[in-house]
């Protein structure tokens, strides 16, 4: 079956084959049907989630449907739990003849920018990769908004762009000096932000998020890139597979001598994109948040928790540093509290444990 829609007199014919093979016009019925479904799909509020199959994105996507919202995914990759939250389309963000069309087609009324590349050891090795992906795909995305009046846009950014803490906790005026591409990524991309905020009155809200981690097992969301290269996740794979696991360094000034980072609920983050949706949709001006919970842990003590909660211990060694990575990252979030009227309320660690490993042990058992 074939469809064409005849924009300049709102007509849509819907051609198909016969048994015989001859080309024939659908009954008005249908037509009518479907003329229907065009209208309901530009009259319903819809939100664009790039990367809504990811880590992110799905959290994000799944929250969002639930106040109600149509969500398009745009994604190069499916993710299958989200059958009944998304309409997915298959694509990159790279491709503007496809963003015009998904912005021709529905009422979006902001776009959530999840999709990136996001391993700080690979941007050291490969940084056009990450240059290419983040930064140039991230303007053809904002040009295309712009080109149709779409000026609300939530972006997920990193605590990666401070670098090296000159005080903790980090606050959102502290200096951006990333210290790895994908970081830098990450900046070029809010200076951006803030350069279209002024010539363009983009409305921004740019989310730093500090480690996201945890999941929700009971919907099938979780954490899992292809390599997984994040601590919770890689330590429980090791856990349930009984593995040794490497820590990388234990040479920081720390109290152990291993990284501090501050750990965040990705369903704390999910709440987080809610609340500045509602912010910008009620005036808000253009402003980045600190995503975390003030408080850090070592990687040491990460694991020594996680062997706790799942009553599980396996061999830990230690190797050399990942290049590009700071000692110690630990978010105030007080203005995130001021303005957005957000806090995290699933971000104790055991709970963030718990739900990853309840996660990790349904995928191993597929």
């Amino acid at each position: 079956m074939y469809s064409y829609n005849a924009s300049t007199t709102n007509v849509i014919l819907v051609i198909f084959q016969d048994k015989g093979g001859k080309m024939k016009i659908a009954n008005c019925c249908v037509v009518t049907f479907l003329l229907l479904y065009s209208i309901r799909l530009i009259a319903v509020a819809s939100i664009l989630i790039t990367g809504g199959s990811g880590y992110i994105g799905s959290h994000v996507a799944h929250r969002m449907k639930q106040e109600g919202y149509h969500i398009i995914n745009l994604d190069k990759k499916n993710n299958k739990a989200l059958h009944d939250v998304v309409e997915y389309i298959e694509g990159d963000v790279a491709d503007k003849a496809l963003l015009a069309r998904i912005f021709e087609a529905y009422n979006i009324e902001a776009v959530v920018h999840c999709a990136a590349l996001l391993q700080v050891g690979e941007s050291v090795k490969d940084p056009l990769k990450y240059y290419i992906n983040n930064v140039s795909n991230t303007l053809v995305l904002l040009e295309t908004m712009l080109k149709y009046g779409i000026k609300t846009f939530i972006f997920s950014s990193s605590a990666a762009v401070y670098g090296v803490p000159q005080w903790l906790p980090l606050t959102e005026d502290h200096p951006r000096n990333p210290i790895n591409p994908y970081g830098r990524t990450k900046l070029m991309i809010e200076m951006i932000c803030e350069d279209f905020a002024q010539a363009y009155g983009l409305q921004f809200v740019m989310l730093r998020y500090f480690n996201a981690a945890g999941a929700m097992p009971a919907c099938g969301l979780g954490e899992e890139h292809s390599p997984e290269t994040h601590l919770i996740p890689c330590f429980l794979q090791s856990l349930v597979q009984n593995r040794s696991f490497y820590i990388f360094g234990n040479d920081y000034p720390t109290p152990d001598g291993t990284c501090i980072r501050d750990f965040i609920h990705v369903c704390d983050i999910a709440d987080a994109h809610w609340c500045a949706l509602n912010y910008l949709q009620n005036g808000g001006k253009a402003d980045c948040f600190n995503l975390g919970t003030g408080h850090g842990f070592s990687i040491k003590e990460v694991i020594e928790t996680a062997q706790k909660v799942c009553n599980k211990m396996i061999d830990v060694q230690f190797c050399k540093r990942r290049p590009g990575d700071p000692p110690i990252l630990v978010a105030d979030f007080v203005k995130a509290q001021k303005v957005l009227g957000w806090k995290p309320r699933y971000s104790k660690l055991e709970n963030i444990i718990q739900d990853a490993y309840q996660y990790t042990c349904k995928q191993s058992a597929r």
